[in-house]
């Protein structure tokens, strides 16, 4: 059963928000979740994972993040009452060094193959399941303006076939004021929108779709949207680190960016590094036991590499070149 829950709220930036439909764990069926999902763009399913389960990995992740100094003394790590003097995020130098250890964590990509999101991605893209090999923690530092997450399109960035979908999960209760996701409903009917050309931003203002809809997500829920639905942060008000885990899935039958499973930057990252540490064998390099079809494809890369504009973009493809 979908259940409209609430009535408009304040979001952190004083607009009115509609609040999310949502689907219980227990409710769940694949008719339902491809309905909402063809119509609104998205699905919030309550209480899907295990609060143990998504304990464990806030826990190792904020272990780690503690011992980096990313939160005031006097407080248990798992508060995540952040320092402001630590204040850090992309493209920061430190955030960059912190962020690999916790990419690297063996938890993180586990998780991302949790049989309860394997069971509801099944249901949504079908047998020949994908789960997207570079799982993204999100760590978001209150009151800094710079960090929030803007309106756009994840196909923009991701590429390969527009027929993906995110898996958005807080690791810890996320009530507005921590900054949690806004969806346009409806939005991801109109293709890839305008947006700004070097920020992959989309104006609120001219972005095509319903309703922005929005309110708490918490530990165990997951909120799951399409390639091409128009989303965004909301500001992180509160005094605390918000943390959270992006998860990419899809059919793999349909086209993938082989970026997304390699290191194409110049800082030296790669999956031997990753997997130093790891004590099981079982989820490295699964990727590369399924058929998979990439675009642009090895033949492409060659020409790219040789042929394109920019020298920053032909070093890029050759880096994943090497790496396919």
């Amino acid at each position: 059963m979908v259940r409209f829950i609430g009535t408009e709220t304040n979001s952190p930036e004083g607009d009115l928000m509609k609040p999310f439909h949502e689907i219980h764990s227990n409710d769940l069926n694949s008719g339902q979740l491809q309905r909402e999902l063809d119509s609104r763009g998205y699905v919030l399913i309550r209480k899907l994972l295990p609060a143990e389960d998504v304990e464990t990995l806030l826990r190792e992740i904020v272990q780690n993040l503690s011992a980096n100094d990313w939160f005031l003394p006097n407080h248990s790590p798992m508060e995540r009452v952040a320092d402001p003097n630590a204040a850090c995020g992309e493209p920061d130098p430190l955030f960059k060094l912190i962020y690999e250890q916790i990419f690297n964590l063996e938890a993180l990509h586990r998780f991302a193959h949790h049989p309860r999101l394997r069971e509801v991605m099944h249901s949504i893209v079908g047998s020949q399941l994908l789960v997207h090999p570079k799982p993204i923690a999100r760590l978001i530092f209150p009151n800094w303006d710079r960090f929030v997450v803007h309106a756009h399109q994840d196909h923009l960035a991701i590429g390969g076939d527009p027929e993906c979908f995110t898996a958005w999960i807080p690791l810890h209760d996320c009530p507005a004021e921590l900054g949690p996701l806004q969806i346009l409903d409806g939005s991801h009917r109109f293709g890839l929108q305008e947006a700004d050309p070097s920020t992959g931003e989309i104006s609120k203002d001219t972005a095509r779709g319903g309703d922005w809809v929005g309110g708490q997500i918490n530990a165990g829920d997951v909120l799951i949207f399409h390639g091409l639905t128009v989303h965004s942060a909301s500001p992180n008000t509160s005094e605390q680190l918000r943390v959270s885990v992006d998860c990419r899935f899809q059919d793999y039958t349909r086209t993938f960016n082989p970026a997304n499973a390699v290191f194409p930057g110049s800082n030296g990252k790669s999956w031997e590094t990753t997997y130093a540490n790891w004590r099981s064998e079982e989820l490295k390099y699964f990727w590369r036991q399924i058929p998979l079809t990439f675009k642009p494809s090895r033949e492409e890369l060659v020409e790219l590499i040789e042929t394109d504009d920019s020298q920053r973009m032909r070093t890029r493809y050759a880096r994943v070149l090497s790496q396919i």
